[in-house]
């Protein structure tokens, strides 16, 4: 719908509104698909958007009454009957709501709207944890809640936060961690949510650790794992302030050290972003602050983090992923020049000589140097490529290459 069809519609809301309470109750026989009523709650945000402030807030009141109706209703006959009902007769309505946080596009209003409705998210969550379906739907409509209304939002964004920071450590739903990725990049800087945000981050990614201790548990849950780690890459951006000194900073790389081989694409992609951008914040003017903290993290791990990433490059992971393993790999070069240098050495030095000739290795440690003294990351990617392609021309190669870096455990040391 265009701007311009937006306001002449503004004078013609009666109307409007009367349709729609007709299309979404079903009144008189006329019904529109779910399908439908989110085009329809969609149109009618989009004209509330062009009202001024004092008109928007009563419009947005009687769009979501007769979304929220029904919802109160199913509320009001106690805990069975909401436990009972199936997922599709809430989220119908909830995903109406997510449409319209979406796109009324006035802040205040919407944070008034999330504030009175907000004992109905609680009991919904509180009752429904158990249902992903239902739990997805409305941490959508949280999502945007929080993405329209920004800072407006004032106590409800604590009471959110402690909400899905107490249903996580009972009920693991992955949409709990992108909901908080959302709150992270609007509050992350927000003094005043500090103390909210800190315990946040500490119970989510504690737990989260808990869950993920093998490569089998990343593989059983790769939407927890990609959530955690798009998370921990948000906090890096956000609020460093808060995640880098923590307590669960340590574990959470030990944690991604475990995953990295996971074949899942998605979780695969976030673990070695939130690796890359660890660096990538470290080697910035404002990350400097942060190198001694890095440092007593990666440096006791950096010689298996090296062994798993070329493991990577050479066969854990498939080609696909060998540009963002690349850049992973160099920018733990780049931070560490020699000592990386060394630890690529001692990994590379594990690789039997009937599977890649000394020359390829050499090229490929030259590549490293290079990397470390400067060198643009497209004029060393070359020979990285070539050493995958190596270790990869055929399966009985690719499985001595595997055996030999054992990217699946943590701890092991090169023959001397």
């Amino acid at each position: 719908m265009t701007l311009d069809c937006c306001k002449k519609l503004c004078g013609s809301l009666d109307g409007l509104f009367h349709i729609y309470h007709r299309a979404v109750s079903g009144e008189g026989g006329y019904k529109v698909s779910a399908e439908d009523s989110l085009h329809l709650v969609e149109a009618l945000s989009m004209v509330i958007t062009e009202l001024p402030p004092d008109h928007a807030k009563k419009a947005l009141e009687a769009l979501c009454l007769p979304v929220v109706t029904p919802l109160q209703v199913v509320i009001n006959q106690g805990s069975g009957p909401l436990q009972q009902i199936v997922a599709r007769e809430l989220t119908i309505h909830i995903d109406r709501l997510a449409n319209i946080f979406r796109y009324v596009n006035h802040p205040e209003a919407v944070a008034d709207a999330i504030q009175r409705l907000w004992p109905i998210f609680k009991a919904i969550f509180d009752q429904r944890a158990w249902d992903m379906r239902t739990m997805e739907a409305l941490c959508r409509a949280c999502k945007y809640a929080v993405r329209t209304s920004g800072r407006f939002m004032g106590i409800t964004i604590g009471a959110m936060l402690e909400e899905i920071q107490g249903l996580y450590q009972q009920h693991h739903q992955p949409c709990f961690l992108y909901l908080s990725s959302e709150v992270i990049k609007i509050f992350g800087s927000d003094t005043s949510c500090a103390n909210y945000l800190k315990s946040l981050i500490e119970a989510l990614f504690s737990h989260t650790t808990h869950l993920l201790t093998k490569i089998q548990d990343f593989t059983a849950r790769p939407d927890i794992a990609d959530d955690c780690f798009l998370l921990a890459s948000r906090c890096i951006r956000y609020c460093s302030h808060l995640f880098i000194p923590s307590a669960v900073f340590p574990s959470l790389v030990d944690c991604s050290m475990i995953g990295i081989t996971i074949q899942h694409r998605e979780a695969c992609n976030s673990i070695l972003r939130f690796l890359s951008d660890i660096f990538d914040l470290a080697n910035s003017s404002q990350g400097e602050q942060y190198h001694s903290i890095r440092d007593g993290v990666f440096l006791p791990r950096g010689a298996s983090l090296t062994r798993i990433l070329i493991a990577s490059l050479t066969g854990a992971l498939p080609s696909s992923r060998l540009e963002l393993v690349t850049y992973t790999l160099l920018a733990i070069t780049r931070a560490y020049g020699v000592t990386a240098l060394e630890w690529a050495k001692d990994s590379v030095s594990l690789i039997p000589s009937t599977a890649v000739t000394e020359v390829e290795c050499a090229r490929f440690l030259k590549a490293l140097s290079d990397a470390a003294a400067g060198a643009d990351i497209n004029a060393v990617t070359d020979p990285v490529e070539e050493l995958s392609d190596v270790c990869r021309r055929n399966r009985t190669v690719q499985e001595i290459v595997q055996l030999a870096l054992r990217p699946l455990e943590l701890n092991i040391f090169p023959v001397s």
